[in-house]
């Protein structure tokens, strides 16, 4: 037993190990890039001749990188918005019993997340161009919110999977219309998966650069197409003082969403029990 108990032991450490050298592989690159924005010297370079807030302070006063910010805040939110909407509204849709052709319905929605986003870019620009949509905030926050729908989808349609339809009856039966069941009795226990779903629909617009250069004008630059302008124009260390902000906002997200998904878990347990 002895020799099986440290086998076991050596086994475990190996997997841990291994997943801990895998996930350092994965993050290094993320990681090399917040020290570089504390670099003193306007140059990408290791070892770093001294510390300095230089490049965050240009960051925050700098007009054109503020203007990118305010823009990427703004459409991300109303993206999010309708996103959280539209999603939520078709995962219940999906949702019923009687639903037609649900599994062609859930192909189409899902779609976005699918085709690749250059794909999806092109066809967007070709079909905002022809109503006018195109280098306008509008445009920007329609075009987010086809591509982070798919999220709000997918999540609320598994928060929808423990939902027990029999609470809905029994709401029916007591005189609750069918708007007033789901605002009253649905969204509540539904909410942390449509909480998830917002979350993501709102990293998605937020970190999106791929529709942005084909859509929006100078005007309209989000934070990511400012990054990206800056990479091929001038590679300023103010970059990396972006991109470190972006990685922490990201990782407070991340960490927002993995709670409320356990939290959906938690009350889903408690309803089977």
């Amino acid at each position: 037993m002895s020799a099986a108990f440290s086998f076991n032991r050596i086994v475990a450490i190996g997997l841990w190990v291994v997943g801990g050298g895998t996930a350092l592989f994965l993050i290094a690159p993320i990681l090399a890039i917040i020290p570089l924005s504390f670099n003193a010297e306007p140059f990408f370079t290791y070892p770093m001749p001294g510390l300095s807030l230089r490049w965050y302070n240009e960051f925050f006063s700098s007009e054109v990188w503020k203007l990118a910010l305010r823009n990427s805040i703004i459409v991300a939110v109303f993206a999010t918005l309708l996103s959280t909407v539209l999603g939520t509204l078709a995962a219940i849709g999906l949702s019923q019993s009687d639903c037609p052709a649900r599994a062609t319905l859930t192909a189409i929605l899902i779609s976005p997340m699918i085709v690749p986003v250059v794909v999806a870019a092109v066809g967007i620009y070709y079909a905002f161009a022809a109503v006018g949509l195109l280098n306008s905030l509008t445009g920007l926050v329609l075009a987010h919110t086809v591509l982070g729908a798919p999220f709000v989808v997918v999540t609320v349609t598994a928060a929808l999977s423990g939902f027990d339809q029999n609470l809905m009856r029994a709401a029916a039966s007591l005189g609750a219309g069918p708007v007033e069941a789901v605002l009253r009795v649905m969204l509540p226990l539904i909410a942390p998966g449509v909480a998830s779903g917002a979350l993501f629909a709102f990293v998605t617009s937020f970190d999106e650069v791929v529709v942005a250069l084909f859509i929006a004008g100078s005007e309209e630059r989000t934070l990511p197409r400012q990054m990206w302008s800056g990479v091929r124009e001038t590679l300023s260390p103010t970059i990396a003082a972006v991109a470190a902000l972006l990685i922490v906002f990201s990782t407070l997200f991340l960490a927002t969403i993995q709670w409320l998904q356990g939290r959906a878990e938690l009350q889903k347990t408690h309803r089977e029990e």
